[in-house]
């Protein structure tokens, strides 16, 4: 049997070359205040980048242009270059941004305000912020979720066991749903008909029929205690999704709604992003201040990198199609 050194090396051959990845490896340390910005030519970390009070969730902007670092304590937003890992600027004003999320075609903006209870609905012209408006919502607003047409945001509370849709154009509410116990993170298939919600207080993902006027509630899928953060595989049909108490990963077919994988993730998995080539994936160990690199065709983890406390969101740019 090869060991799990080869299996590393043997897929960094085989996706690029001789040569590792070039686009540094962020990750968000949400109790530390910081990006550790790593270097996947040695998988070392390189600095920690200093952020606003209790950081909680990065997002690649659609352009590729920004990673937007959400301070929710701070009430800013840090943009940093995804190339060089330096800071482009500091938004300021942006109440309690605890998730975010633009639309596909740039033109909106949205955070989910965790402790606050309201998203606010940004315009955005290409440089600036605009407060369109602040939508009161259930309790603990936690994850968003737009539509490939960018009129809808979808997101899940956490406290209330809800969902809410609201309407990006009119700014106004367009349904409240029941879900599942804690319901996380958000995805809709590509059709845009079907959002699988994870169930943090339960074991697995609950599926809500959009297609109609008003949301239904048609399954669910058995994943794994603690079923949290999703991510693309990258080939337009397969989804990862964290088990932060189970310390797995399960890989779900969009088309048959069934999961066709599970690989091992210890210590608390939470956030996932997906290489290149989509064999490898990095997820953020939650509790064990690591992030964990797995092989999906191993079935097994090949390296964990020490990070900060309450590792969150992780990010490259050497990434596979969301």
């Amino acid at each position: 049997m090869r060991s799990l050194a080869l299996v590393a090396a043997a897929w960094l051959a085989a996706c690029h070359g001789a040569a590792a990845q070039t686009a540094p490896i962020f990750v968000l340390n949400s109790l530390d205040a910081n990006v550790s910005i790593i270097d996947p030519a040695n998988w070392k970390e390189v600095r920690r980048l200093p952020t606003g009070k209790e950081p909680h969730h990065l997002y690649l902007t659609p352009d590729e242009k920004s990673l937007i670092v959400a301070n929710s304590l701070s009430d800013s937003l840090t943009f940093i270059d995804p190339k060089s890992g330096d800071v482009q600027r500091v938004v300021h004003g942006t109440l309690d941004p605890y998730q975010l999320q633009f639309s596909p075609d740039m033109k909106w903006f949205v955070t989910a305000g965790n402790r606050l209870n309201h998203v606010d609905i940004y315009r955005w012209d290409g440089s600036n912020l605009q407060l369109a408006a602040r939508v009161p919502t259930g309790k603990t607003p936690s994850h968003i979720w737009i539509d490939s047409r960018s009129t809808t945001a979808f997101v899940s509370m956490q406290d209330s066991d809800e969902m809410v849709a609201i309407d990006l154009p009119t700014q106004v509410l367009k349904w409240r749903v029941k879900t599942g116990p804690s319901p996380a993170d958000i995805y809709g298939t590509p059709d845009d008909r079907t959002l699988l919600v994870g169930l943090t207080g339960g074991d697995g993902i609950e599926v809500f029929d959009i297609s109609g006027p008003q949301p239904r509630s048609v399954r669910r899928i058995k994943t794994g205690d603690g079923a949290h953060a999703f991510r693309s595989a990258g080939d337009k049909r397969h989804v990862f999704l964290s088990n932060r108490v189970a310390n797995t990963i399960s890989k779900l077919d969009l088309q048959t709604l069934q999961v066709v994988d599970n690989y091992p993730a210890p210590g608390g998995p939470d956030c996932i992003d997906v290489f290149a080539g989509g064999k490898v994936l990095m997820v953020t160990s939650r509790w064990s201040r690591k992030l964990t690199v797995i092989d999906t065709e191993a079935h097994k983890v090949i390296r964990q990198v020490p990070v900060g406390k309450s590792p969150h969101g992780v990010w490259t740019l050497d990434h596979a199609p969301r």
